[in-house]
């Protein structure tokens, strides 16, 4: 893939696989025959309601793991280098993405400096791959009145086919599934959907399409989601925010560089959703093809078992999200 080097690259998966359980096969060690020229993937971090400082991780270390590709996370952290979910204006570390051949992005309302900022808007501009998580729909918040507000909605919308628009609800967050997700049959043999079966969410559905809302570009929707419970619904508002919604899909996003770059991109996203093997498969296909890899993708789709545990806090603001953490514990 890109030829650089960097010793960024370790401080956060490669210690992070180290530190984890191993399984009972010894399957968390890098593969014995890992690619020369490995894709480098750097994992953009820093939600307060999902724990994507928790689901990243995972994904990264299966990566690592089955494909020897080269992997770094990157976190939302305090002064002290402890991971804060809370904290919106601090994701140290982003200079890895000059490097990268693949930029995962899960985070919701940054207010990121400048000196932080720049790094993902130039990969966002370069051509490169890209793939998003549920809340990077609303990335970023900005004041209405600064010169970045168009962070907040319109480069969504752009890049990754939707901005935030509203969702059908909580209703006890982690307490039960909320969402059906059912392939679209017309694109059953796309490779993203390579051994995804239908299953149950427990993210709540956002609102992408109908009643006057679309899709951006040459969005194609994968799969869809219906809401098992909705707050529209209830209050007889489905005619605008309809409960059957796309929950993932792929398009391009072509930049300053007018190089047409592949996304991939889900509302999917809760720390329980992790848990379900379909949708680890939905996810890691997903890099896979954007990354251009559908070849490497078998018939019943990615290896979905994950390094270690994966034993997520639930969803929730505050202080929901597991205290004291540092990158090097990942």
């Amino acid at each position: 893939m890109r030829a650089f080097f960097s010793l960024l690259v370790l401080p956060t998966l490669l210690l992070a696989a180290a530190c984890a359980d191993p399984s009972p096969d010894g399957s968390a060690a890098p593969p014995d025959d890992p690619p020369d020229d490995p894709p480098y993937v750097v994992f953009v971090t820093g939600d307060e309601e999902y724990r994507s400082e928790e689901s990243m991780p995972m994904l990264a270390r299966i990566l690592q793991r089955d494909y020897g590709f080269r992997v770094s996370v990157r976190y939302a952290l305090d002064d002290d280098g402890i991971i804060d979910p809370n904290r919106l204006d601090n994701i140290p570390g982003l200079d890895v993405l000059e490097e990268a051949d693949l930029m995962v992005l899960f985070t919701r309302f940054r207010a990121l400096p400048d000196s932080q900022l720049q790094h993902i808007l130039a990969y966002a501009e370069s051509g490169r791959p890209m793939v998003g998580f549920r809340t990077a729909t609303h990335a970023f918040l900005y004041e209405d009145d600064s010169t970045k507000a168009y962070l907040n909605e319109a480069w969504p919308a752009e890049v990754f086919g939707q901005r935030w628009i509203t969702h059908h609800g909580h209703f006890d967050d982690g307490a039960h599934p909320l969402t059906a997700v059912t392939l679209i049959e017309a694109q059953r043999d796309h490779p993203v959907l390579r051994g995804v079966e239908p299953f149950q969410a427990y993210s709540w559905l956002y609102h992408v399409e109908g009643g006057g809302d679309r899709l951006s570009g040459d969005s194609l929707p994968l799969l869809l989601g219906r809401a098992l419970r909705s707050n529209h619904a209830e209050a007889g508002r489905l005619d605008r925010f309809p409960d059957t919604q796309p929950v993932a899909w792929t398009k391009t996003y072509t930049g300053s560089s007018g190089i047409p770059a592949r996304v991939f991109f889900t509302t999917l996203g809760h720390p329980y959703d992790f848990k379900e093997p379909s949708m680890r498969k939905l996810a890691l296909n997903g890099i896979l093809w954007a990354l251009g890899l559908e070849a490497s993708i078998p018939p019943e789709g990615a290896n979905a078992e994950v390094v270690g545990a994966y034993e997520p806090n639930n969803s929730g603001f505050g202080q929901r999200y597991k205290p004291g953490m540092r990158p090097e514990l990942w």
